[in-house]
């Protein structure tokens, strides 16, 4: 494998940054580019017709963003690593991307020569993490998350902002209980405290405190 020839396909809305990802690449021999494209949907067709081995992919792109494309691609073609490049380090992008099976995120402020390692990497099938995404990981499932905004007393802590996402995402109280693992009744106590902690009155009021907060994305 250490002599094989990794077939890249990047997805990047930003001409510029395309063929300067393109340059930096192709001084390695051992990486070939065999398309690149602006649009999510171009990427999920162009992984079913040429099958790269890795598709690099940003997060904001027309269309289907990438963590649409990168989803889709990781359905149709389990066999291709995504590993994200992207100039956001945001909760609401990392860990629902990291949620579809990508390989690696890495910040637009790596290095040509971090950004090939990284696809090396992920093709042999590690994951990659930006030194700033890594401690992000570390410190959600070390630590207790606490959401807190405003004149909030009390902050969410991660399990009520997991409730809270689902309630944004359209999902019942049974709904969102059968996708988390916990009952019916304790979705409806994690709403009440949500409701008390923010100060509102009910699941659409919820959700758009949350969006302001920028702790959900309704694209999720």
């Amino acid at each position: 494998m250490a002599n094989a020839i990794i077939r890249v396909l990047l997805a990047d809305d930003h001409k510029i940054v395309r063929e300067g990802t393109r340059q930096l690449l192709e001084q390695s021999s051992d990486l070939s580019i065999v398309a690149e494209t602006a649009r999510g949907e171009d990427a999920v067709r162009l992984c079913d017709e040429l099958k790269p081995d890795v598709v690099v992919m940003d997060v904001h792109m027309p269309g289907m963003n990438g963590l649409e494309a990168a989803r889709a691609i990781r359905q149709r073609q389990p066999a291709i690593r995504v590993l994200i490049l992207s100039a956001y380090d945001d909760d609401r992008y990392v860990f629902p991307l990291l949620d579809t099976g990508a390989s690696g995120y890495l910040l637009k402020t790596a290095s040509g020569d971090d950004l090939a390692d990284a696809i090396r990497a992920v093709y042999r099938g590690e994951t990659v993490l930006d030194p700033q995404i890594s401690w992000k990981v570390r410190t959600r499932y070390t630590q207790p998350q606490v959401y807190r905004a405003g004149n909030m007393t009390e902050g969410l802590t991660e399990r009520e902002l997991d409730v809270l996402r689902k309630v944004a995402a359209g999902k019942s109280n049974k709904e969102a209980g059968e996708a988390l693992g916990i009952s019916t009744n304790t979705v409806q106590v994690h709403l009440r405290n949500i409701f008390g902690k923010l100060g509102v009155n009910d699941r659409t009021q919820a959700v758009a405190f949350a969006i302001r907060q920028g702790w959900v994305n309704l694209d999720e």
